[in-house]
């Protein structure tokens, strides 16, 4: 399993041309806007409460 989650998009412009980066671990750089960002997996929701 990879510990990378992976992105279609750029969060900021919409862009679906990203790269991985090395630094900052498991980040991705978007060819459009020239932003590194990453992204990160917090959980599941198990409850069947929507969030508020």
């Amino acid at each position: 399993m990879s510990e990378r989650a992976t992105p279609f998009y750029c969060p900021y412009c919409g862009d679906e041309d990203l790269r991985p980066q090395e630094e900052p671990h498991a980040a991705w750089l978007c060819t459009g806007c020239r932003r590194v960002f990453t992204v990160k997996f917090v959980g599941l929701n198990l409850s069947g409460e929507a969030a508020k």
